[in-house]
C-alpha cells in the first residue's frame, strides 16, 4: 500500500473519491459530483491535504481530508474532515496507515494537535479511535448554512 496526498485532478479519481465519501457518509450521494475547482483550491494550499491510499493494484482504498486550524487556544492543529476506507478493505491496515500519514502531515506542518468528530452511531470508528490514543471530548458539533 502507498500513502500519497492529491496532486492533480482527473475525472477518475474524483469519481472514486466520491465514492468512498458515500460510504462514509449518506448524504454524500445527495451532494452531487465533487468540482473541479474545490480538487484545484485544495492541492494548491499549503493549510489543506487529501491523502490516499492506494492499494497494490493502484486503486484507491483509502482517504483523508486534512487542514490547519489556527486559534489563541490550540494555537495550530491539524483538523481531519473527511477519513474513510472502502468497507471492502476494512480491518486489513488502511486505516492505520492513513492515520499514521495524517500524524506525520500533522507533525509536519507544527501542528500540536489532531482534531476531529465522530458521529453517533459510529461505534467500529469510535474504537478505532480509541485505540490509537484518541481522547473523546464531551462537546456538541454545531453547523450553520451560510
Amino acid at each position: 500500500m502507498i500513502i500519497q496526498p492529491l496532486t492533480k485532478y482527473n475525472q477518475e479519481t474524483a469519481n472514486r473519491i466520491r465514492e468512498l465519501l458515500i460510504q462514509l457518509s449518506r448524504s454524500g450521494k445527495d451532494r452531487g459530483e465533487i468540482p473541479e475547482q474545490w480538487f484545484n483550491d485544495l492541492i494548491r494550499s499549503d493549510n489543506h491535504e487529501m491523502l490516499l491510499a492506494y492499494d497494490d493494484n493502484n486503486k484507491i482504498v483509502g482517504i483523508a481530508t486534512l487542514s490547519i486550524i489556527m486559534g489563541p487556544i490550540i494555537r495550530k492543529a491539524a483538523y481531519l474532515e473527511d477519513f474513510v476506507t472502502d468497507q471492502e478493505v476494512r480491518g486489513q491496515g488502511v486505516g492505520t496507515e492513513l492515520w499514521n500519514a495524517m500524524l506525520k502531515w500533522a507533525k509536519e506542518k507544527g501542528c500540536s494537535e489532531l482534531c476531529f468528530t465522530s458521529g453517533h452511531g459510529r461505534e467500529a470508528a469510535q474504537t478505532f479511535y480509541k485505540n490509537k490514543g484518541a481522547e473523546i471530548y464531551d462537546t456538541n458539533y454545531f453547523r450553520k448554512s451560510l
